[in-house]
């Protein structure tokens, strides 16, 4: 999703908040069954909110876990990589200096 659809989606969200709070308040209950309700929601929202929070920790720290291996597996292959170079550099040397010493 990208910034321009996350952002319309927040902005739907947040007129939905706000539509539902201008019909809770314009609707025809008591004002303690009304706050009641307004408390209600509050806690709902929270709680909503609180879960997102939770689940965007939780992956953030799986995309975390992920370049850690990721990371992990580039400096073996680069390990790899350096010591096949001097492996073959030293036999490449070797080679040459035997030859030239005939």
């Amino acid at each position: 999703m990208s910034d321009r659809d996350g952002n319309s989606f927040l902005w739907f969200l947040a007129g939905l908040g706000i539509g539902a709070l201008a019909g809770v308040l314009y609707a025809p209950r008591s004002g303690s069954e009304t706050r009641e309700a307004i408390r209600s929601r509050a806690e709902e929202g929270r709680d909503y909110v609180r879960e997102r929070a939770r689940q965007a920790r939780e992956q953030a720290g799986e995309w975390v876990d992920r370049g850690k291996d990721v990371l992990t597996q580039q400096k073996e292959q680069f390990r790899s990589a350096y010591e096949a170079g001097r492996q073959a550099y030293q036999e490449a040397t070797t080679t040459e200096g035997g030859a030239k010493n005939l």
